[in-house]
């Protein structure tokens, strides 16, 4: 091995430094998570700090604390495996003082801390604000599918239960089939055919009678879905034709500037339609500023929640979604009639003028109905219209739509910002996370996990940024 780099002989004595704090470098996140943990008022987010007067003395929350961001920072989820790491890890002996709590206590500290780590996180967004990394007050928003511990073998809807029955029914018709040609052979082989395929057939009928009892328990369950492993967890669609996970929806907003997660909520609803002004509200509430712009996809497209949005201080960039089917049938969609402001009346391609005939509550909408008499002698009706008149509907905010709209139009260039800052992070987070995404269950445990999972990410984009002896000073400050 001669030209080689050798290694010492294990017998060498060696002479090892005598504090530990010199295995420790200046650079070292791990000085970071101390100094962030040391600085918070543990016992004003929620985490219990008074010692228990009975009873065999408990960690310090400080402790678990350091313990669990440690190990997210360092992709070390498991209870099992942050006990392992106490033990041998020279940083978590540093930074814990060398203890080394159990799987059990490390476990029942994240469960029964929950609120409080989700607090912590949000601690973290406040030190960010405080430094005035969110002056711009641009965010972008978006939703991104994680796993459960649910397989969808184990989640049922209506639709599943259905194509599955009918799935047996066919198979079940097919046995009896096999069994009526054994009959008639009348072989060897006929007594064990029948008994095979007859306890198939018992089986079958056992699944049809759990499928039976599920499907009478989908008309009270939320969302009308029963998930047996985790039954918080749901089926969802996914960007792929034909796929889907059954898991959570994790909504975030995202600093257009540092790329640092200002909020996030996990939630079990499989579409984005009704979470943009919530999530909007959640990252105006971290930012601290009395009006924020918001940046998202056409999955966030609703009515309501853009007016509420634009009716709080939150600027929308949101592309508009057409679902009319108008243009399928080659007639003209409603965005060929223009709208007179002035007049309050719409103006078809033909040049005559829509005005307000009635109106309608639709949705807990007002919708306005618009129409002209001139219809029947249009030279241009078989472009507009299989009926007798053409109506067009405008819903009573629809002024608030028509500005986003206009925005769009002004600024396209806000969408490239949104894809190359808000999809990053879903991507590190999920690579952190391996495969099977979310290990544990229920929407309260999921949502502590994705806490940490946060935090962190946000510690490393900082530590990034701004090295850690820079944020080791702004923390202690």
């Amino acid at each position: 091995m001669s030209g080689f780099i050798k290694g010492e002989a294990r017998s060498q004595a060696t002479l090892f430094p005598e504090r530990i704090d010199d295995y420790i470098s200046e650079e070292n996140p791990v000085r970071v998570v101390d100094v962030f943990i040391d600085g918070l008022d543990l016992s004003s987010i929620g985490f219990k700090t008074i010692p228990a007067v009975t009873g065999r003395p408990a960690y310090h929350p400080s402790c678990m604390l350091k313990l669990f961001i440690y190990g997210y920072l360092n992709r070390i989820q498991s209870s099992r495996r942050l006990e392992r790491e106490a033990g041998r890890n020279v940083e978590l002996m540093w930074l814990l003082g060398r203890l080394a709590p159990d799987f059990k206590t490390i476990a029942d500290f994240r469960r029964n801390n929950s609120r409080s780590i989700q607090k912590t996180c949000k601690e973290f967004v406040q030190i960010c604000r405080r430094l005035a990394l969110f002056t711009d007050a641009f965010v972008a928003i978006d939703g991104s599918k994680f796993k459960g511990v649910n397989t969808r073998d184990k989640n049922f809807t209506k639709g599943k239960i259905k194509r599955r029955l009918e799935q047996i029914d066919e198979s079940i018709a097919r046995y009896l089939g096999q069994i009526a040609i054994a009959d008639r052979r009348d072989d060897e082989s006929t007594g064990p055919t029948q008994e095979r395929l007859s306890a198939k057939l018992v089986k079958l009928n056992a699944e049809v009678a759990k499928l039976n009892k599920i499907e009478a328990r989908l008309e009270s369950a939320p969302g009308k879905q029963v998930s047996l492993t985790d039954p918080d967890a749901r089926s969802m669609a996914t960007s792929g034709k034909g796929t889907g996970v059954v898991g959570y929806n994790l909504q975030a907003a995202v600093d257009a500037k540092n790329h640092l997660i200002v909020a996030h909520e996990v939630t079990n609803v499989g579409t984005d339609r009704s979470a943009l002004y919530r999530t909007s509200k959640l990252a105006k509430e971290a930012i601290g500023s009395d009006s924020i712009e918001v940046v998202a996809d056409r999955g966030y497209y609703s009515g309501q929640e853009i007016y509420n949005c634009e009716k709080n201080g939150i600027t929308v960039f949101l592309p508009k979604v057409h679902t009319s089917g108008y243009m399928k049938k080659g007639l003209f969609e409603k965005r060929d009639f223009k709208w007179i402001e002035k007049d309050g009346e719409y103006e078809c391609p033909a040049g005559e003028r829509l005005n307000q005939r009635f109106e309608t509550l639709e949705n807990k909408k007002v919708m306005h109905r618009y129409m002209t008499s001139s219809c029947p002698q249009c030279a241009m009706k078989d472009q507009c219209t299989r009926g007798k008149y053409r109506r067009v509907t405008r819903w009573e905010h629809e002024d608030v739509l028509d500005k986003v709209e206009a925005r769009m139009v002004k600024e396209p260039e806000r969408m490239a910002v949104r894809r190359g800052t808000v999809e990053h992070p879903f991507g590190t987070i999920k690579s952190w996370m391996g495969s099977t995404h979310f290990q544990m269950k229920t929407l309260r445990h999921v949502s502590t996990k994705m806490s940490l999972h946060v935090l962190a990410y946000n510690l490393k984009r900082m530590i990034q940024m701004m090295g850690v002896k820079s944020l080791n000073e702004v923390l202690f400050a």
